[in-house]
């Protein structure tokens, strides 16, 4: 059942192709990188960074990250190889980043620290004084002095590594179900009966569910299918947001279940939908523009109405362009509010005034983080202005 399920929420996408991100990017025409003016020469990275954030100290155009690093697909793919503590170092003449004490294309973990000397290495090795007791001689083996030894505590610096974007703005939104097919909802677990035949409970309620039995998951996302998301140049319904209710936990399997309402953010009530908790993933993959030019609209800001509402800085955006477009995850795509048809009375025909179109107005940057077949959701990185449903995106 739960497989019958999953496979109905549309999967995450995180495979990329092979191939050189330089030659891919070769087919789109591209002005030189610039470094900005007042970029440092060395800058050492600290903790809370990110690869957005460092490459927008040295240049206005942070999408072209791999660029100034020479990356390849392979390591845009897991680029996690920065960590707290690293020194990276411009040279203006080549106009390239490297870090500080590594070879050219060396993608591996900084070194472990050496116990000799004592000190922390980049890795999260720790030097501790681990001591080897010796009897004094003459000391019948009594204890007499301590001859001590360094060593290394070797600790993974994995999670140290720096992440592409802030974690924090989409970690809420990388296990919950975002996006929901139209015949999604059929088999899912659902809310038949609350406790007491309340119309709405809270956390700390009951619930009982069918669809359920066999389950193994104890913990469960509560949502509910919401507007449909509608492709604005063709009116194709490409599927249905789903609206996050809250978490439960499964307290009595079967075939009626028994689950507790853990966390609410909205009201639950009968006839609401269950899925089980996935593990939440933060993209590793550096932001890079598409290797080929995209174009599409934004369709929603999540957590809005319709085409009500607007998006600022970290929020998240609905595009009309999933995998089966081309759209990766790590990919930037620039923001542009479309020009507004105008009349030109002056240049009129008789007595009809020629309609001029205004140039789109590019106003900002997004990241893609999350993928499905026919949609994806971005966060807002840098604006000038609000983003609005229906403005357009594409390769910047």
């Amino acid at each position: 059942m739960h497989d019958q399920l999953r496979k109905s929420i549309t999967a995450l996408a995180f495979a990329l192709s092979g191939g050189v991100i330089g030659a891919a990017l070769a087919q789109i025409p591209q002005t030189p990188i610039a470094f900005k003016s007042d970029a440092p020469d060395r800058y050492v990275v600290v903790r809370g960074d990110t690869l957005w954030g460092i490459s927008e100290r040295f240049t206005d155009s942070p999408w072209r990250w791999p660029e100034i690093w020479n990356f390849n697909r392979e390591q845009i793919r897991n680029p996690h190889w920065i960590f707290p503590g690293d020194a990276i170092v411009l040279d203006r003449a080549s106009g390239r980043l490297s870090i500080a004490g590594r070879k050219p294309g060396d993608t591996g973990a900084p070194p472990t620290g050496d116990g000799d000397t004592g000190a922390t290495g980049a890795t999260g090795a720790a030097v501790t004084g681990a001591g080897e007791s010796k009897p004094a001689p003459g000391d019948g083996g009594v204890v007499g002095t301590v001859k001590l030894s360094p060593r290394v505590r070797a600790e993974s610096s994995a999670r140290d590594a720096i992440p592409s974007i802030p974690p924090s703005a989409i970690e809420p939104f990388l296990s919950r179900p975002l996006v929901i097919e139209p015949d999604g909802l059929d088999n899912a677990p659902t809310i038949i009966a609350t406790e007491d035949s309340r119309v709405i409970i809270e956390a700390g309620n009951q619930a009982y569910v069918r669809g359920m039995a066999g389950a193994k998951d104890e913990n469960w996302f509560v949502y509910r299918k919401g507007k449909a998301l509608v492709d604005p140049d063709t009116n194709v319904t490409l599927g249905y947001e789903a609206i996050y209710l809250g978490t439960a936990r499964l307290t009595r399997p079967g075939d009626v279940a028994t689950v507790r309402l853990t966390t609410v953010t909205q009201e639950v009530g009968r006839g609401d939908k269950l899925l089980p908790v996935g593990v939440p993933e933060v993209p590793k993959y550096a932001p890079h523009a598409p290797a080929v030019f995209m174009q599409g609209r934004v369709i929603g800001i999540y957590g809005g109405l319709g085409k009500v509402g607007e998006a600022g800085p970290q929020s998240i955006i609905t595009l009309n362009r999933g995998r089966a477009d081309g759209v990766e995850v790590g990919h930037v795509f620039a923001l542009y509010r479309p020009g507004p048809l105008i009349a030109d009375a002056s240049a009129s025909t008789g007595r009809k005034p020629v309609s001029f179109k205004l140039p789109d107005e590019r106003y900002g940057l997004a990241f893609v983080f999350r993928i499905y077949d026919r949609v994806s959701y971005a966060l807002v990185m840098r604006i000038s202005k609000p983003v609005n449903p229906l403005d357009v995106v594409q390769t910047p």
